[in-house]
């Protein structure tokens, strides 16, 4: 029988003793799993016969509406012990979440010292460092011996987010480095902290972008980094559950961009449903006008489709082909842009790069084009007496076209950065389209120097 199993039966027959002893020994993560599959009213009663710490802990790995569901469901001083034993940041993202009123009612739940904590969080802006940084850590001052930093460490490291890496700040509690614990421990008691220092401590501000700790997170390959003001004063550490919360959040907002739509910033099964069309459906009406131009653009070569009508066969192969490859173009360069693989001075390489590669490209497709009209050419007349000319369009075009898509989907991200938007805006629909137009033009056109005289 699963754990899932014996607490349903336990809450069933009202054994509550047996429920705690089922849950207690699980990790929070495995608890929080367990409560996310019980119905509401047995939710509830499973996470009050949790001890207070571990409830607390749990609390943490719900999603925010099943949060939501038990704050209502719980008496005030149960919810007092659950938000005054949660983690900072972890609380910082819940009362950030909720409506302000709510956020008022929950601080004054809190003790003193936690409500102090929790404004000074709140007070930072936004999608900022501060709001994910925790105040729990070690300190340590670089004049201590290691016994001294390790009796440190034992009696105040208890209530620390993390012990893997533990500071040294000088008098004014400014940063000065972080130390593994592993060094501290591998040291002589005898050996001065100052010895074991390297000044490699990479630190964040608490203003910056969470964006920015995600990369520097990324490139330290460090489980917690040191936040601090504009003075250098250490505040608080931000730790690697937090930035991977961050990364997967950018992640699908990026995503859902290239889909060509707006972010939903709500879980798909979540969000209510005239919000999800209205941010669909900006996008798919900035891409349905677009697309008539292309057939604007057809209108205006109406006469040479009245004329070799054979044309107007390859257009689909045509334009997709372009936006294919402008797709391709568009989604490589955001991403290398995203883990800052490629900069804006990098847009000449890229340019060069994309040049070559179109017209590798073009060359591939457009070889497969001729071929097929070829092929095709000699067990039928479907092309008429002038196939040669036709393949020859198709197979023109579809470098030129090729070549244009990779160029316009490379560049376009780098335009958008340049003036200070999201490069994932350039999703690949917005590219597609622009190269569905451009590409008739360049196709008709091809077709009017080389047909002239026969089909047209």
């Amino acid at each position: 029988m699963t754990t899932q199993e014996r607490s349903e039966n336990a809450i069933a027959t009202r054994n509550f003793a047996e429920l705690r002893n089922s849950l207690e020994h699980l990790p929070a993560f495995e608890i929080g799993a367990i409560m996310c599959e019980m119905p509401a009213q047995n939710r509830v009663l499973a996470f009050r016969v949790l001890p207070r710490e571990l409830a607390a802990d749990a609390f943490e790995y719900l999603p925010f509406d099943i949060q939501q569901e038990l704050l209502r469901s719980l008496g005030q001083e149960e919810v007092a012990a659950i938000l005054d034993e949660m983690a900072p940041d972890d609380r910082t993202v819940l009362l950030d979440e909720l409506p302000g009123t709510v956020t008022n009612q929950l601080l004054n739940l809190l003790n003193p010292q936690e409500r102090r904590i929790a404004v000074q969080l709140l007070g930072y802006e936004e999608d900022t460092i501060g709001r994910l940084m925790t105040p729990d850590y070690v300190r340590l001052r670089s004049e201590w011996t290691v016994q001294r930093a390790l009796e440190h460490i034992r009696r105040y490291g208890h209530d620390s987010e993390t012990l893997n890496l533990v500071y040294v700040v000088d008098d004014n509690e400014k940063l000065i480095d972080d130390i593994r614990i592993r060094k501290l421990l591998l040291a002589q008691p005898t050996t001065m902290v100052a010895d074991l220092l390297e000044d490699t401590a990479i630190s964040l501000k608490a203003t910056d972008d969470q964006e920015t700790a995600v990369e520097a997170m990324r490139r330290s390959d460090l489980t917690a980094l040191p936040v601090t003001d504009s003075d250098g004063v250490l505040i608080g550490i931000v730790t690697i559950d937090d930035i991977l919360d961050v990364a997967q959040a950018e992640a699908t907002e990026d995503i859902q961009k290239f889909g060509g739509m707006e972010a939903l910033d709500e879980p798909y099964l979540k969000i209510a449903f005239f919000r999800m069309v209205r941010k669909r459906a900006g996008w798919l009406v900035v891409l349905f006008l677009g697309e008539m131009l292309t057939a604007t653009a057809m209108g205006f070569f109406e006469k040479e489709i009245e004329k070799a009508v054979v044309l107007a066969l390859f257009v689909p192969l045509i334009i997709s082909s372009g936006g294919n490859s402008g797709s391709q173009a568009a989604t490589l360069v955001i991403r290398a842009m995203a883990l800052t693989e490629v900069t804006l001075r990098d847009w000449w390489r890229v340019m060069r790069r994309e040049v070559f590669t179109g017209l590798a490209l073009g060359s591939i497709l457009g070889s497969i084009g001729f071929i097929r009209i070829a092929l095709w050419s000699m067990f039928s007349n479907m092309y008429g007496e002038h196939w040669f000319l036709v393949a020859l369009t198709v197979g023109i075009s579809l470098v030129g076209i090729v070549l244009w898509g990779t160029l316009s989907g490379s560049m376009l991200p780098f335009v958008l950065r340049r003036v200070g938007l999201d490069p994932a805006t350039s999703s690949a629909p917005f590219v597609a389209t622009l190269v569905d137009v451009t590409g008739l033009i360049i196709y008709f056109g091809v077709a009017l120097v080389i047909l002239e005289g026969t089909l047209l």
